[in-house]
C-alpha cells in the first residue's frame, strides 16, 4: 500500500508540473501546434534516462525509483496525450505537421534518454 501511495503523490505532483509546462507553451506560442507536449516528451524522457543511471549508479532505493520514475516522470511525461494531439491534427487536415510532430516526439524523447543515459554515467 505505501508502494502505491508512493506512486500516486509523485503522480500528482507530476501532472501538475505537466499542467503548468503546458500552460505556460499555450501562452508562449498558442493553441496550433502542441509544443507544450512536445517538450514535456523529451524533457520527461531525458530526466527519465538521468534519474535511472544515477539511481543504478548509486544503489538508490526501489521506493525512490516509484515515487520519481513511475510517478513524478509518468505523471509529467504525456504519450497519451501526444497521441490525442496528433489525431488532432490530422482530423484538422494537418498532415505533414501531424507526422513531423510524431516524429519529433518520438525520435527527440529516445535521443534525451539516451542523453540522460551518457550524462549520468559520465558524471563522477
Amino acid at each position: 500500500m505505501f508502494n502505491l501511495l508512493l506512486v500516486v503523490v509523485g503522480g500528482g505532483i507530476g501532472a501538475g508540473i505537466r499542467h503548468l509546462t503546458n500552460m505556460g507553451a499555450l501562452r508562449l506560442f498558442g493553441p496550433n501546434y502542441p509544443w507544450g507536449t512536445i517538450a514535456i516528451n523529451i524533457v520527461g524522457s531525458f530526466a527519465m534516462g538521468l534519474f535511472i543511471a544515477t539511481l543504478m549508479r548509486r544503489g538508490g532505493s526501489n521506493e525512490l525509483r516509484l515515487f520519481v520514475a513511475t510517478g513524478i516522470l509518468g505523471g509529467f511525461t504525456t504519450f497519451s496525450a501526444f497521441s490525442l494531439d496528433f489525431a488532432t491534427l490530422w482530423e484538422r487536415g494537418a498532415t505533414l505537421p501531424a507526422f513531423g510532430y510524431a516524429l519529433a516526439s518520438v525520435i527527440g524523447a529516445i535521443i534525451a534518454l539516451f542523453l540522460g543515459l551518457w550524462l549520468a554515467r559520465s558524471l563522477p
